[in-house]
């Protein structure tokens, strides 16, 4: 009887590479067989022949193996000659053979620049084309409302005025009294070195209303309130609940659109203002405690040195914010494919194109009107 321990015998030659293996390759052996295989002189560049005449035993797993390891060496698996082996373990061969060429990841080829920037192009250019030609079916929508109130469902938009304002209140006001905190703190080691604690006041109320509060509360409304609009529209496109409406003769952007962008559009300026008090109220906190600035000498010189101007051009720009957001959130939203995973990806590309589009308008703001200060 053959031995049944498995034996791998390795011929090279000016013909190529004959493997002859021997014993038993099954799952109990696969190990020594690992190691035979790896140790191994088999060359891509050279024909290979494997010949079963002292086989004892094959299974799936010595299978599986012996096709892996040969295709690690650069062996280009259906030019192997295979010599001796019975019908059913060519069959077997075969099939994991194919079965792996199918599972086989494509290679990796090197990232050609200007194919990438290319598609990349192309890709942004169809993001806009669609983000414009979904704003203008929300401007037709407002249009009908305007000549047709009653088109205007006011429950709808309370009901997100609730959710996308006084839901986000809390963490809106928390969040920038936090931000005039620390930036008061970091401003206050500053002035302390030139004895000038009194420009504290000047610094963070012009940062506060011009730049942080507009900024900070439109980050906090694209991440909470723009991913909750894609994944309640892309959740009723899965459930095929936008279907329905639309089967009633409704129009889902006058049904959940529009009710969604005014809410957002209304909510954003008092939150941004709500924020400016609470960013003002620590810096003041932080001026007493730090650098012993009464409350009344900092308000006194509050009065002095912030224009009404700059509050009201920091708000000016929160709508902007709230209909770039609700405009990116919402045309996600009807973009969501059949399936929860779509859902998503959807609600994170709203999030990140909501901030991107964020930040672009207010840089725009600020090389647009440098002298509102």
């Amino acid at each position: 009887m053959r031995d049944a321990s498995p034996s791998l015998e390795c011929v090279l030659s000016d013909a190529g590479c004959l493997l002859k293996p021997g014993g038993r390759w099954c799952i109990n052996h696969l190990e020594q067989v690992d190691r035979l295989l790896t140790a191994a002189s088999v060359s891509y560049d050279r024909s290979v022949r494997i010949d079963a005449s002292d086989l004892v035993a094959l299974d799936s797993a010595g299978v599986m193996l012996l096709v892996n390891r040969l295709r690690a060496k650069g062996v280009v698996w259906p030019s192997v000659d295979l010599v001796a082996f019975s019908e059913a373990q060519l069959t077997l061969i075969h099939l994991i053979a194919d079965r792996l060429d199918a599972r086989a990841p494509p290679r990796k080829r090197g990232v050609a620049l200007l194919p990438l920037i290319g598609r990349n192009a192309a890709r942004l250019t169809r993001l806009l084309i669609e983000q414009f030609a979904f704003f203008g079916r929300i401007a037709e929508a407002a249009a009908d409302a305007a000549r047709h109130p009653n088109l205007l469902r006011l429950r709808e938009c309370t009901t997100q005025l609730e959710i996308v304002g006084l839901n986000a209140l809390p963490i809106v006001m928390l969040m920038t009294f936090l931000i005039g905190v620390v930036f008061a703190f970091l401003l206050g080691i500053q002035v302390q070195k030139f004895g000038a604690n009194i420009f504290i006041v000047d610094g963070v109320s012009l940062a506060v209303t011009r730049e942080l509060s507009p900024m900070l509360t439109a980050i906090l409304i694209a991440g909470r309130s723009g991913a909750a609009f894609t994944a309640q529209i892309g959740a009723m496109k899965v459930t095929e609940e936008i279907d329905a409406i639309t089967t009633l003769g409704l129009s889902p952007v006058q049904v959940l659109v529009l009710p969604r962008v005014l809410a957002i559009i209304i909510a954003m300026p008092l939150l941004t203002f709500i924020g400016d008090v609470m960013g003002v109220l620590g810096a003041a906190l932080v001026a007493n405690a730090q650098l012993d600035i009464t409350y009344y000498t900092f308000f006194e010189r509050l009065k002095s040195v912030l224009p009404v101007n700059t509050v009201l051009f920091g708000l000016s720009k929160t709508p902007i914010f709230a209909a770039a957001i609700a405009l990116i959130a919402c045309r996600n939203g009807f973009a969501v494919s059949r399936d929860a995973r779509s859902v998503g990806d959807f609600t994170t590309s709203t999030v990140v194109q909501s901030l991107v589009a964020v930040i672009l308008i207010d840089a725009f703001f600020a090389m647009a009107f440098p002298e509102i200060i």
